[in-house]
């Protein structure tokens, strides 16, 4: 979930139909190996684990607080084992989620951004053909800041920390998939809220109503309240 528009050359009509993606694949060679990394080191919710005891093995888990899954095993793909790469996991404080995955024994590199203006190819050492750079985005932007690491396969995945959406990017009643992403919001919104009062130079008594709305206009990408 990059922060890159879609084009010209794309649809801007809305589908009749919902189309939720839901499964990606990871091609692993060992089922059992990476059923202990998912799901022992990771933590992630076991939804299934289906052997047909013969020749067909599928295994599926959900990362906290995502509508979408991840489904690996025996006989489920013909993929190179560790060929998928760039798959995102967003994040609304990246730092918190690099702690917790340290401190479950994941290795996980040390948080990055890109170069502004560097581009020199897409691979390892690269964010979006940017050249990676040590350290968060100097100006704390959304989407501007990355961790990554591997499973055990070299399947590549990236922590990407995203507190504010693009214009767009949500429609109708924005929603909160966990009550972390919530406890996030609420904190930035006392944080945000406090510079309001300090503007004001008087307190706020109406502070449910901003918080409300500053914390609708960071899933919407609209303008905070003034």
């Amino acid at each position: 979930m990059g922060s890159k528009q879609a084009g010209s050359g794309g649809s801007t009509g809305g589908s009749s139909v919902d189309l939720k993606l839901e499964i990606v694949v990871i091609p692993v060679s060992d089922a059992e190996r990476a059923k202990e990394f998912y799901g022992g080191k990771l933590g992630w919710r076991l939804d299934a684990d289906y052997d047909n005891g013969r020749d067909f093995r599928v295994i599926q888990f959900t990362p906290p607080g995502s509508g979408g899954s991840i489904i690996f095993g025996r006989n489920v793909t013909d993929a190179k084992p560790g060929s998928a790469q760039g798959l995102y996991l967003i994040v609304s404080n990246l730092a918190a989620a690099r702690s917790e995955l340290l401190a479950r024994g994941v290795p996980i590199s040390d948080v990055f951004h890109g170069a502004d203006g560097k581009y020199d190819g897409p691979d390892e050492a690269y964010i979006f053909g940017k050249i990676r750079v040590t350290g968060p985005d100097p100006e704390h932007r959304s989407y501007r800041s990355f961790a990554s690491f591997h499973d055990p396969d070299g399947n590549g995945w990236l922590l990407q920390e995203i507190t504010q959406r693009l214009p767009g990017r949500v429609t109708g009643n924005a929603t909160f998939a966990s009550v972390n992403d919530l406890a996030q919001a609420m904190r930035r919104a006392e944080q945000a809220h406090g510079e309001h009062e300090k503007k004001l130079g008087h307190r706020d008594d109406n502070w449910p109503e901003w918080y409300a709305a500053y914390m609708l206009s960071e899933q919407s990408g609209e303008a905070p309240p003034d």
